[in-house]
């Protein structure tokens, strides 16, 4: 197939946690085979920040790691039209611009050959449901959920049997676990600060537990105030800035366990869809600790793939017992390994993908052969 995915951008991970998964899934469609190019704005924002912060030095690590990959750029949305023409497949990400959104509705509408879809890996829909439904999604054939409960938003909105379940998932090409183990010290927490609406937990599941189990803690992730940093600075955290995804890896590889704060919306209204890092951290063989989230689809085992921690202080000891017991770390690890490598990797994720595409496309293309025929 020939399959086009429109995304904020794909080279830049500054605030764009999408990138992560999607760079994982195209480079497993590019080698089965697939013609594959990922389409960005040439103005995407979070791009900007990366080069604003950066400079070019700061895309290194992508190319580095995924210089298989082909992503072009569009000014205009006659541009991204364009591309369309001779494609099989289409997903166009909820970051992207409306105008974008409704002008391939249009083109689908409008005699288009190739599927449509479109792809929400955010909490927009229950936290600003009005900026997306609107979206205009007429002439679009299915939607892609990263987690049942947002699923359940759009049969709500009327999409029933045409939206999809597609969580995200660890490209294991690149995350996994060191060659070679070298020391581990330590804690790491890689996490953008977002609003605000995390602040307590962090400071409650994180930064007092770090310290009081006397390890120390490496912050990385951006948007972190002036405020913020002051928080971490004064429980002996280290904020270390921005981290391109790819070198996650090596960091893992240097820290004896992470840690999980979801984001409110994903404990509260969405519950069951953990962030792209609990694949990741679990894909590179780090013990992990989360604050509460309700894993409401089984993904994963509670208890036995990563610890869970109901408050603070019960945070604290699992620290203390993670820092002490070699034992405890080895059988997160290879429990971890062992749910991630069945079930949660991308190509596991593009199996799935190939399986929406093949059961939207039997019905589309009998009503085509059926117009023929008429």
């Amino acid at each position: 197939m020939r399959i086009l995915y429109f995304t904020h951008s794909l080279a830049s991970c500054w605030n764009h946690g999408n990138a992560h998964f999607l760079r994982g899934v195209l480079r497993d469609l590019t080698r089965r085979g697939h013609a594959v190019t990922a389409f960005e704005p040439a103005d995407a924002w979070s791009l900007a920040s990366l080069l604003a912060d950066h400079g070019p030095a700061g895309l290194s690590a992508f190319r580095d790691a995924y210089h298989d990959l082909d992503s072009r750029t569009y000014a205009r949305v006659d541009q991204a039209l364009e591309a369309c023409h001779d494609a099989d497949l289409v997903i166009v990400h909820e970051w992207s611009d409306p105008a974008l959104v409704a002008a391939l509705g249009r083109a689908r509408r409008s005699g288009g050959r190739f599927l449509l879809l479109f792809h929400d890996t955010h909490h927009r829909a229950v936290s600003d449901p009005d900026a997306i439904r609107a979206f205009d999604l007429d002439g679009y054939d299915g939607v892609l959920a990263f987690g049942e409960t947002l699923a359940a938003v759009y049969r709500q909105w009327g999409w029933g049997e045409r939206v999809f379940v597609w969580h995200e998932a660890a490209d294991v090409t690149l995350f996994h676990p060191p060659k070679i183990e070298g020391e581990r010290q330590g804690l790491v927490w890689i996490g953008n600060w977002g609003d605000g609406e995390r602040t307590a937990q962090i400071e409650e599941f994180l930064l007092r537990p770090a310290a009081q189990a006397s390890l120390p803690l490496d912050v990385h992730g951006v948007r972190y105030p002036t405020a913020a940093k002051a928080l971490l600075a004064r429980y002996g955290a280290r904020y270390r800035g921005w981290l391109a995804n790819p070198r996650a890896p090596e960091v893992f590889a240097r820290h004896l366990a992470t840690i999980h704060v979801p984001r409110r919306f994903y404990v509260e209204r969405l519950p069951g869809i953990p962030t792209i890092r609990v694949f990741e951290a679990l894909a590179c063989g780090i013990p992990l600790v989360c604050a509460p989230w309700r894993d409401v689809e089984g993904l994963f085992r509670p208890g036995v793939d990563y610890l869970v921690a109901q408050d603070g202080a019960t945070m604290t000891g699992h620290l203390r017992a993670l820092s002490c017991d070699p034992d405890l770390r080895a059988s997160l690890v290879a429990a971890g390994l062992e749910t991630i490598r069945a079930r949660h990797t991308c190509a596991h994720r593009v199996d799935e993908l190939l399986a929406i595409v093949s059961a939207i496309a039997a019905p589309v293309m009998e009503s085509v052969a059926w117009e023929s025929v008429a």
